[in-house]
C-alpha cells in the first residue's frame, strides 16, 4: 500500500464518491485506511457506572482501493509512482505531474 498519514485523497467509489480528505489512519494488515469526514458511521456507546450511554459518529475504515491520492500540482486524483531521488532514496511521485509526493 502506498498511501501514508497526512495524504490527501480523494473517494472514487461507494456512498462518498467525490468527496476529499486527509488520511488520519492506515491499516496495513487489512489494506484500509481511516479519511477524516468521510464513510461516518453512528456508533452506540453502552452505558457504564461512570458514563451515560450515546450514540456518536466515528470515520470507519474505507478500502485502499476506493481512495486515490489527489496530485498536488492540478488538484485533481492520480496514481503513485516510485523514483529515486538524488541521494538514491525511493521516493513516491505523482503520475500525472511527476510531482514528489514525500
Amino acid at each position: 500500500m502506498n498511501f501514508k498519514t497526512g495524504d490527501k485523497v480523494v473517494v472514487i467509489a461507494g456512498k462518498d464518491k467525490g468527496k476529499e480528505g486527509k488520511i488520519s489512519h492506515v491499516l496495513r494488515a487489512e489494506n484500509k485506511v481511516v479519511v477524516e469526514g468521510v464513510n461516518v458511521v453512528k456508533k452506540h456507546i453502552k452505558a457504564n457506572g461512570q458514563t451515560a450511554g450515546s450514540i456518536v459518529e466515528v470515520e470507519a475504515p474505507i478500502h485502499a482501493s476506493n481512495v486515490m491520492i489527489v496530485d498536488p500540482k492540478t488538484g485533481k486524483r492520480t496514481r503513485i509512482g516510485h523514483s529515486t531521488d538524488k541521494k538514491g532514496k525511493k521516493i513516491r511521485v505523482a503520475k500525472k505531474s511527476n510531482e514528489n509526493l514525500d
